[in-house]
């Protein structure tokens, strides 16, 4: 770079002086690679010397700058572990206090996101710590890559990456991979458990307030062999505990707001004279139809799923109809999870007779 030549919007004037400090919602700091800087005919040499003590930039991951003084902020510090988690460029909206929009990365390129705590921050998660208060910030990288965690940058390998989601312009990672990978991030090396207390508050917030489905959270904490321990696997059963309360909540006033007959509620149906054939969350006795809803079985669950399978076998040999509704129906389609039900009650007087049953209070 000669002095003639005209600084570049993704560096303005590298090389002169810094000019004078604004106030920090005006500033506009800049976060960019080496490779970035390489094409502005900025050396790694030059780029070192600007780091010195008192020198006007600041080098905060490898091979990752800050064009400015001061301590980075929570969005220059998480667009310095995108860039050095992927090596080059990604893009990011430009703003007062915020990252330039550099160039996009190659289509070759692998995605790096945002993973972890950071993530669910991102994602808006009030029991999730500030971006301020986190040492480290996790970034999501394919397997294949081979890059060692650095400075306040971490991270966690993926052998599917998922498809991220832009918030601010930056990709992270969705809810369910986030949450499993915080769980994880939790976790204590030594004691093999991690914080449960946070853990446990994590997952509720992601139920309660309907930003993941339980069993895709389930997945992916199985996935990330975090079931395995104890305190996880507690905290997951009163997660489901708390998305079942909430399906049935939703049960009631599907029946309710799409104007359905009124069913019985939490029923057990028996033959007379014999065990219990299974309990139901709604049954219709007139038209022999019944609701159940259903959860993924945690995994080391197969025999609750085999004895699951079987009674709904039993109920329909006896002609009735059986609906499997999951919280994610109920919560998502109610109008199309009230027409099933509705057409499985019309369509009662076209089935053949059910045999005798009788309808217990569960």
């Amino acid at each position: 770079m000669t002095p003639d030549t005209p600084p570049s919007p993704l560096c303005p004037s590298p090389l002169g002086p810094p000019g004078p400090p604004g106030p920090p919602s005006e500033a506009r700091r800049q976060i960019l690679h080496c490779r970035t800087l390489r094409e502005q005919g900025v050396s790694a040499a030059e780029a070192t010397e600007r780091c010195r003590p008192g020198g006007p930039w600041r080098m905060l991951l490898p091979g990752v700058y800050l064009l400015g003084q001061g301590p980075p902020t929570s969005e220059e510090r998480l667009c310095a572990a995108l860039l050095y988690a992927a090596g080059q460029p990604i893009p990011a909206q430009a703003g007062p206090d915020r990252c330039p929009a550099p160039v996009p990365p190659a289509p070759s390129a692998p995605e790096a996101q945002i993973t972890g705590l950071a993530a669910l921050a991102l994602h808006g998660f009030a029991t999730a710590p500030s971006l301020p208060a986190l040492e480290h910030l996790d970034v999501l990288l394919p397997r294949v890559r081979r890059l060692r965690s650095s400075g306040f940058a971490r991270i966690v390998r993926a052998q599917v990456m998922p498809r991220a989601e832009q918030i601010t312009g930056l990709p992270v990672a969705p809810v369910a991979r986030a949450l499993a990978d915080a769980v994880a991030g939790l976790t204590d090396p030594v004691a093999g458990l991690p914080d449960a207390a946070l853990a446990r508050r994590l997952l509720t917030e992601a139920v309660r307030g309907r930003r993941c489905e339980a069993a895709a959270a389930v997945r992916e904490l199985d996935r990330a062999g975090l079931l395995e321990l104890p305190r996880v696997a507690e905290a997951v059963e009163n997660l489901l505990v708390e998305d079942r309360a909430d399906a049935e909540g939703d049960l009631y006033a599907l029946v309710r707001l799409h104007r359905l007959p009124d069913p019985c509620w939490n029923v057990g149906l028996r033959l007379p004279g014999g065990p219990v054939l299974g309990t139901l969350d709604a049954y219709w006795p007139e038209e022999a139809v019944a609701v159940e809803i259903t959860r993924t079985p945690l995994p080391g669950q197969e025999a609750r799923r085999a004895e699951h399978a079987r009674r709904r076998e039993v109920l329909e040999r006896l002609g009735i109809t059986v609906l499997a509704l999951t919280p994610e129906k109920l919560r998502t389609s109610p109008r199309q999870q009230a027409a099933v039900v509705r057409t499985a009650l019309m369509a009662a007087d076209d089935r053949e007779p059910p045999a005798y049953v009788m309808v217990l209070p569960h």
